[in-house]
């Protein structure tokens, strides 16, 4: 789509500096703009790119002030980063804007489909599967009997939602995830081997839910496995059964949490943690980056850090006698001579 700069300054209650009728077509970054682009400024690291940048339109913040001469048309707004995210949730949305379904994908007749869905190739949607509206499930998905998926939710291409789990509103599931695999539990039966252990439950996703590529949630043994409302997962997570996620927390990418584990609300956990079984994690708790959690969390809004991961003003502290290990124990041994030294003299 084109856009013009006075239409733009319209959409971001703006003022243009320039030519009103110049339009673009595309948006790029300040240093790599071409002619038909919108961009924008809002770190000053970057402001000798606008001098340069072959971009038709920039916005910029209300009190930018050039000091030479700026050719591309400029459009001031309160805050130039906040104004380009809008513009860039607008570009998002014509793009993913998607309708129909294609003639290569397959709806069970027993299935329930709501209306202005879209229904890429090869998408499968099984016996029993409740679809509401305007969800979108891209080309390759698979859909499972019994699964319902709430309103206005997306599935990327290549998502796979087992039997039986439910999918709440305003989710979004992105390539590769797979939702409701068997949980991984097997019971010693004898010498030779072990048996599995059925794993009948389901997984439940509540609403405003996003998931990112090639995440594995795994069904309950019993039960559900859970994700709470507002739960938002980065790429490359585990969840094992009966683990419960609560409202609203992030969990960066690489994260495993084993089963039965219970997360409180409001937790924040940074890259490749990993957590032990049947723990509780309190409200409000943020972990750090490569952290293992061995134990309950049970004061809410601590940070914790380490592999075994504890208090992080205590790790920070303890870190620094990690650092000078080698130096302590050259001195220790060198004490520990003297003191020898010192016992032999007495014992002559």
């Amino acid at each position: 789509m084109e856009f013009s700069a006075s239409q733009l300054s319209l959409i971001l209650g703006g003022a243009i500096e320039g030519n009103p009728n110049v339009s673009v077509h595309k948006l790029s970054k300040i240093e790599e703009g071409v002619p038909g682009s919108l961009t924008f400024l809002a770190n000053p690291v970057y402001t000798h790119y606008i001098y340069t940048t072959a971009a038709s339109i920039v916005i910029v913040n209300q009190d930018f002030v050039p000091t030479q001469s700026v050719a591309a048309t400029m459009i001031r707004v309160a805050s130039a980063a906040n104004a380009f995210a809008k513009l860039l949730e607008m570009y998002n949305e014509i793009k993913l804007k998607k309708t129909g379904i294609s003639p290569l994908a397959y709806i069970s007749p027993k299935a329930s489909v709501g209306t202005n869905i879209y229904a890429g190739e090869f998408a499968v949607i099984s016996d029993g599967a409740k679809i509401g509206n305007n969800v979108k499930i891209y080309p390759q998905v698979f859909i499972g009997e019994n699964v319902t998926i709430g309103d206005n939710t997306t599935l990327f291409a290549g998502v796979k939602v087992y039997s039986d789990c439910q999918i709440g509103k305003d989710c979004i599931l992105h390539s590769g995830t797979v939702i409701g695999s068997d949980g991984f539990r097997f019971a010693p039966e004898n010498e030779e081997g072990q048996r599995k252990v059925p794993q009948i439950g389901n997984v439940l996703i509540e609403d405003d839910v996003e998931i990112g590529a090639n995440c594995a949630i795994d069904r309950a043994t019993l039960g559900s496995t859970i994700l709470r409302k507002g739960v938002k997962f980065d790429n490359l997570i585990h969840i094992a059964h009966n683990v419960e996620i609560g409202e609203s927390s992030y969990l960066a990418a690489c994260n495993v949490v084993a089963g039965s584990t219970k997360i409180g609300k409001n937790c924040m956990f940074s890259g490749q943690v990993g957590i032990v079984g049947h723990l509780s994690i309190a409200d409000n708790t943020i972990i750090t980056a490569q952290s293992g959690i061995s134990k309950n969390i049970t004061k809410p809004g601590e940070v914790y850090m380490g592999s075994p991961a504890f208090e992080a003003n205590k790790y920070r502290k303890a870190y620094i006698h990690f650092r000078n290990l080698d130096t302590m124990a050259k001195r220790i041994e060198q004490l520990e001579k003297k003191l020898n030294a010192l016992t032999e003299q007495e014992a002559k």
